[in-house]
């Protein structure tokens, strides 16, 4: 099975393994740019097993249209990633 732009892949590696993911960019014969449920990263070929779905998807897509497209498959992406609000460091009183 060819892995193209848009070929839809499970991780079986690494901490991300059986996670969901989509092929953003191919690099060489080896390693290609991979995004969804996974960290966006380069990753060796070695380590996905491709199915028989894709999307549609554009070379080097957004993070964004990657869940959209993921969304319409019925694939749930879980951001796992969240800004905490951090309070200001509390100011050292001078002795005086």
């Amino acid at each position: 099975m060819a892995l193209d732009i848009g070929r839809i892949c499970v991780k079986i590696a690494g901490r991300d393994a059986g996670q969901i993911a989509v092929i953003v960019d191919v690099l060489d014969s080896n390693r290609v740019v991979i995004d969804g449920q996974v960290r966006r990263r380069k990753c060796n070929i070695l380590h996905l097993e491709p199915t028989a779905k894709t999307v549609q998807i554009e070379k080097d897509a957004s993070h964004n249209a990657v869940v959209s497209a993921l969304k319409e498959l019925g694939i749930e992406v879980v951001e796992r990633k969240t800004k905490k609000n951090k309070s200001p460091r509390p100011m050292k009183q001078r002795k005086g």
